[in-house]
């Protein structure tokens, strides 16, 4: 079997992730009824709307073991960002027609 691209020198990189990505995908839902009834969102929306959302907030990686420094962002930062993707996707929708 060939390594995974996230192997470097026998150490595979899988495991480590953005601390942010869970809190996005959490608040994502509630954000996104807000625009409900006047979009109905595909799954490839969904996609744009997460990476955009934690392209647009600083980066979080931690790994097991981790020293985790609180420099936490709010609830009010994430969620911001995350209107702004939404707006931002709604202005250039990706469509499959």
């Amino acid at each position: 079997m060939p390594p995974s691209p996230l192997d470097v020198r026998g150490v595979n990189l899988d495991k480590i992730r953005n601390r942010n990505e869970r809190r996005v995908a959490r608040f994502m839902a509630e954000i996104m009824d807000d625009y409900y009834e006047d979009y109905l969102f595909e799954q490839l929306d969904i996609e744009d709307v997460y990476a955009l959302t934690l392209n647009l907030l600083p980066s979080r990686y931690v790994q097991k073991g981790t020293i985790v420094l609180q420099d936490r962002l709010s609830d009010f930062e994430i969620k911001s960002k995350i209107r702004e993707a939404i707006e931002r996707v709604l202005e250039n929708p990706t469509r499959s027609e």
